[in-house]
């Protein structure tokens, strides 16, 4: 049901993992120079992280520069939606053993080029909110 006095409600952060482990696509914000970048990434969701892979190219020299980062995915219906960001630390991954772990996680490449850098997202802070769809309130 629709909620047309409040369509718009918060997501606990417990939930929030829930939200995001259901997308395979989300967007990674990086600043550099002053500049923002905005790149989609697929990924899987590892505990209370973030995990994508990367090839050498903007996305990995932007977090070398620097590793603060956002990222946010979505999702929707045609009756409801919700969105998730988490703001934290972008590291890449180089423990031999974690990149094992790694291999083995379902994270193909979109696209046919070879990705072999990791990256993991730890989150400082994640919010998300649910959206009620409807149609526009009518003036009395």
């Amino acid at each position: 049901m629709i909620n047309e006095e409040n369509p718009i409600t918060n997501v606990p952060e417990d939930s929030c993992w829930g939200y995001l482990d259901t997308a395979e696509v989300g967007r990674l914000a990086t600043s550099v120079d002053n500049q923002p970048e905005v790149f989609p990434v697929n990924y899987v969701v590892d505990g209370q992280s973030i995990v994508f892979r990367t090839a050498a190219g903007s996305k990995l020299e932007d977090i070398v520069t620097n590793n603060r980062v956002a990222f946010e995915a979505d999702g929707w219906t045609e009756e409801t939606g919700w969105s998730v960001v988490v703001r934290g630390k972008a590291e890449v991954i180089t423990d031999e053993a974690e990149l094992a772990l790694c291999d083995k996680m379902p994270l193909l490449p979109w696209v046919p080029t070879v990705k072999r850098n990791y990256v993991r997202i730890q989150g400082d802070q994640i919010t998300g909110r649910t959206f009620a769809f409807g149609p526009e309130p009518k003036d009395n």
